[in-house]
Parts: C-alpha cells; structure tokens; sequence
C-alpha cells in the first residue's frame, strides 16, 4: 500500500427504489442525516455494468455525523431497478450485509424495536464475543448492528455509519490476500469453520461456512479517516452449498448492495498496484468527474468473485452549501486530515425529521 492512501470506507451503495424514501428511512433509524450530495443525472461511465448503455439516475450521498462511513442511496429513473429473482443466501456471492456501528447495542436494540422493523435476531454473541443483531431494512436489505470501536461527532441516534460489510466468496484464501494486499485488510480477528448460532436466522445460515473477519493493522489516515474511523471485512465461504452470483443478470444500480467504496488518495499509484495484483480498473471516471455539489475521480475494481469495488479520490465537497463554502483538497497534502472542527460544521447541513 505504499505510494496511495485509504481513509477508509467512505460509503455502501445501496440500490432503491424509491431514494427520498429509503433517505427518509435510513435517517429515522440510522442517523444517516447530512446529505453531502443530491444529483439527479444520467449514468454513462458504468456501462460494463448497465447493460453497454447509459441509465439516468437520482442518487444521495448521506453520512452520520458519529463516525463510520456513508449511503450512497441510488435509484434508477429510467428503468425499474430489478429485484433479484431468488432469495440471496449467506455465502451467496457479492455483498450480503453491512455492518453498523453502535455505542450501546442493548438501546439501538430497543429504539429499533419499538420502530417495528423486521429483526432476524435477538442480540447475541458473536464469535468475537461482542454483542450484535441482525435487521433488515424497507426493502429487505440486511444490516447487523456490531459494537463501535471509535467515534467523531455527535449524532441523533445511537449508531454511526457503516464500519464494514459481510461478503461471500468463493475461496477464502484468495479473497483473503485481495483484501489484504490492496486494501490493507492484513489483522485477522477471527477465523473459524462450522455451523454459528448467530448466522441460525439468516437466510441459509443453518449451512456450515468458513469465516474470516479482518481489519487493518495500520491506522488509516488521509482526508476523512477521523471521520470513517476504523473498518472491517468479513469472509463467508459456504461449505455444503453452491453459491449464486447475488447480482446474476442484473445491473450494478438494481436493488440491493451495489458497491463497497474507499476514499482513497494517489489514484495514479493505486492503479499500478490494482494492476499488479491482477485486477486492474474496470471503470475509470476520470479527475474530473463531478457529482452534485461533490467532484472527484472514481473508479472500480471487481475482487475475485466479481463483487464491485470502488475508489474515490475527492478533490471537493460542499461544507456549508448555502454560503457557498466548499472544501477543496487538491489544496491538501495527500495524508493530511481534514481538520475535525471543519467536518463538525457539515451538521449544519443535517435533515431534520
């Protein structure tokens, strides 16, 4: 990882099909309440992933002011984004689901419960012996609430934002390097092989799996990394059960997980490690790619089993809209973080139910 930087995961990408509404629900139960940017435009840098043609889209980046990372919250105005037509399995191959930060698991516990949402677990101990439970969302999406480790500002619920995500894949040692080599997954938390009480409830979680939850030895810095703090993979090999592609003959943007994204700096050094290891760019947006009120360059990388990565190396975003005051970290030193008190200020920015 030498020559670029990661901040950390900046945000999930979440295919909706309705996004002021699922904005709506994520900020109601989530605290996913600032907005950094709001576009409705055409996509037309994806097409490996729309079917070789151009979709127009209305898209919302939302954070929690608590720490962790983003929503990307996107749906397609030009079609109707597709379902897929099986029920995803744990093990199935792609993002299954994603990891929210909470300082008090037992009270997110009970504020979800009394928001009547669908629980698949009650809170249980995980192999790391830490207290977590299983959701799903509006649209059966599945979130795991886990214990945070670290924090930014202050919020209007008890979670941050997302700190990792749940990925099933084909071979855990290949995926295992992937992680670690590019991305700097190198700390293994845990590593085990069975059938897990936690996974019972999950859809065809009563099969045997290996399992792997990483994090990173090193400390992330550069830009935000304050802000989306410390972050985790989890591995899901399925053991006596043949997995399916979870986005098999949909498009990237269809409903579900879409992306796993890192904001990154030295894009330029990040593509000859990418290309080195054997995955090079898919997509590349270019640096002068805008989006919104937000501009920087983005581009995608698939990792062993085709499950969609993306890089971000922000060059501007928007601090106080209505004054007009954006950041600009062209301006920056590549692994200097963005003063705390300057990020604190985008709670100016919050949506209020």
């Amino acid at each position: 990882m030498s020559n670029y930087f990661i901040a950390g995961i900046q945000q999930v990408g979440i295919g909706v099909a309705n996004v002021h509404e699922a904005f709506k629900w994520y900020r109601e139960h989530f605290g996913m309440d600032i907005p950094i940017f709001e576009e409705a435009a055409e996509a037309n840098l994806m097409l490996p992933y729309t079917g070789g043609k151009p979709h127009k889209r209305h898209a919302i980046l939302a954070i929690n002011l608590k720490g962790g990372g983003g929503f990307e919250i996107w749906q397609y105005t030009s079609r109707t984004p597709q379902a897929s037509n099986f029920e995803p399995q744990l093990g199935d191959l792609g993002l299954f689901i994603t990891k929210i930060k909470s300082e008090n698991v037992k009270a997110t516990y009970d504020f979800l419960k009394a928001k009547n949402i669908i629980f698949l677990t009650e809170i249980i101990d995980g192999p790391n012996n830490e207290k977590h439970f299983f959701v799903k969302d509006l649209y059966g999406n599945i979130f795991e609430i886990v214990e945070g480790k670290d924090w930014f500002g202050k919020g209007l619920k008890t979670t941050g934002g997302p700190v990792g995500i749940t990925i099933g894949v084909s071979d855990i040692n290949i995926s295992k390097k992937f992680y670690g080599d590019i991305l700097g997954y190198d700390n293994i938390i845990y590593e085990k092989e069975g059938e897990f009480e936690d996974f019972k409830n999950l859809p065809g979680g009563n099969k045997k799996y290996k399992r792997v939850l990483l994090t990173h030895s090193k400390k992330r810095t550069a830009s935000f990394a304050q802000l989306f703090g410390s972050s985790y993979i989890e591995l899901i090999e399925a053991q006596n059960y043949t997995p399916r592609k979870i986005f098999e003959n949909r498009f990237w943007g269809d409903l579900g997980f879409i992306h796993l994204c890192f904001d990154i700096r030295n894009m330029k050094a990040l593509k000859e490690t990418c290309e080195k290891a054997g995955h090079p760019f898919t997509v590349d947006g270019g640096s002068g790619f805008e989006m919104g009120e937000a501009a920087g360059h983005f581009t995608y990388i698939e990792d062993p089993d085709g499950t969609l990565i993306e890089f971000v190396e922000t060059k501007k975003i928007p601090i106080l809209k209505k004054f007009g005051w954006y950041l600009d970290l062209r301006k920056r030193s590549p692994e200097k973080p963005v003063p705390t008190w300057m990020l604190k200020t985008l709670k100016m920015n919050r949506v209020k139910d």
